[in-house]
């Protein structure tokens, strides 16, 4: 057993420090950067995608109910405003070439980190309780021409993907997205320290 521990001490005391280069951190960086900028690019396509169906569906389509049209019209606006705050992080990101300005691009790269939490904790909930309340006025005349299991059925459905979406998958997305902007902060705050150290 002594010899065990002897030997538990001796591996937790070698430790051996990877060293790597600025040129190779920039290189991961880069990848990381661009696919943050590719994410934010997907999710901004998507929400005027989904825009332009929704204001299509709202134009051509004619509905007797003022319901489903407020609901819509609510839905809509909830993404317009999404969207904007999407675009509008999304300009923070790509704003500087970091290989040329790290510090600079550390910065806005907090900012981006610190926008980001606050729209999926706090804003999250506007856009959440708009497009609910949207299904429910839209859904108030389309439920009306089906049967009563498929009423329920949706119903049902809507409520638990909701629920879904603001617990666990939300959660799930954030510690996710923390990690990594987390581990790209450290990056950066490591190339620049190498910067400085060659100057």
């Amino acid at each position: 057993m002594q010899e065990f521990d002897h030997i538990q001490s001796l591996w937790q005391s070698h430790s051996v420090e990877v060293k790597i280069s600025s040129e190779e951190m920039l290189a991961q960086a880069k990848k990381e950067v661009s696919g943050i900028k590719t994410r934010s690019l997907l999710n901004i396509f998507g929400m005027i995608i989904s825009f332009a169906a929704l204001v299509a569906l709202l134009i051509l389509y004619p509905f007797t109910s003022w319901t489903t049209q407020a609901g819509l019209t609510i839905i809509i606006i909830a993404i317009a405003v999404s969207t904007i705050i999407l675009y509008k992080d999304y300009k923070i990101i790509s704003r500087n070439d970091f290989t040329q300005h790290p510090n600079e691009f550390l910065l806005q790269l907090k900012i981006y980190q610190l926008n980001k939490f606050s729209i999926y904790n706090k804003l999250y909930w506007f856009y959440a309780a708009a497009i609910c309340l949207g299904f429910i006025l839209y859904f108030y005349e389309m439920l009306n021409n089906l049967d009563l299991w498929f009423q329920i059925g949706i119903t049902t459905f809507t409520v638990f993907w909701m629920a879904l979406c603001a617990t666990f998958l939300r959660k799930a997305y954030l510690k996710r997205e923390k990690e990594r902007l987390d581990l790209l902060i450290e990056k950066f705050e490591r190339i620049s320290s190498q910067f400085k150290e060659q100057v």
